[in-house]
């Protein structure tokens, strides 16, 4: 009698800590009586299974962000800013028709947005001069964004006359680079 407990209580311990494992009971064999005087061996538990590495998603969990053009490396609103001008003049060449077009365009597609003209002048001239110089650059650019949309709102003109050149030199190519006009957008 004290066999058949002992062979029912292995089963019934075998059954439990099978259910506590996390794999797949396999089926055990009937029991069968024991006729030998020692305890039969419990049997032995399967083997735990090995982790498996996570399988990588499609999906990503990083944001896409997406910069206004101004901003954006990449884009032409962004990369080209200047107007330049001739030696004592403030009227925009033909060949930054298409420049002034573009910006205009955008900043009526973008009511909120806002820039500065920034009138430039070589170092030729007196001071009062190149301010009043700058300043007539500044606005015949600002004239200019209007006829394509842009607001009075949107934008200012300011001068800096001589004192923020682009090219250090005192030659035509260095004076070429500091008359101009640059469009100026916010930084953020």
């Amino acid at each position: 009698m004290t066999t058949v407990k002992t062979a029912t209580s292995l089963i019934a311990l075998a059954a439990l800590l099978g259910a506590c494992s996390s794999t797949p009971v396999q089926p055990t064999a009937p029991a069968q009586p024991v006729v030998a005087t020692a305890p039969a061996p419990a049997p032995a538990p399967a083997p735990a299974p090995t982790p498996a590495a996570p399988k990588p998603t499609a999906a990503s969990t990083v944001a896409t962000v997406t910069l206004p053009a101004y901003l954006d490396p990449k884009s032409a609103i962004s990369t080209t800013r200047s107007v330049y001008f001739d030696f004592d003049d403030y009227s925009i060449k033909p060949e930054f028709g298409a420049l002034v077009e573009q910006h205009g365009k955008y900043l009526a597609s973008q009511p909120a947005l806002a820039i500065k003209i920034e009138g430039n002048a070589d170092e030729r001239g007196s001071t009062e001069y190149n301010l009043a110089l700058g300043q007539k650059r500044a606005q015949a650019v600002l004239k200019a964004l209007k006829i394509y949309g842009a607001r009075d709102s949107q934008m200012e003109a300011i001068s800096w006359g001589e004192e923020k050149p682009r090219a250090a030199g005192h030659d035509e190519s260095a004076w070429a680079q500091n008359r101009r006009a640059d469009l100026q957008y916010p930084k953020k």
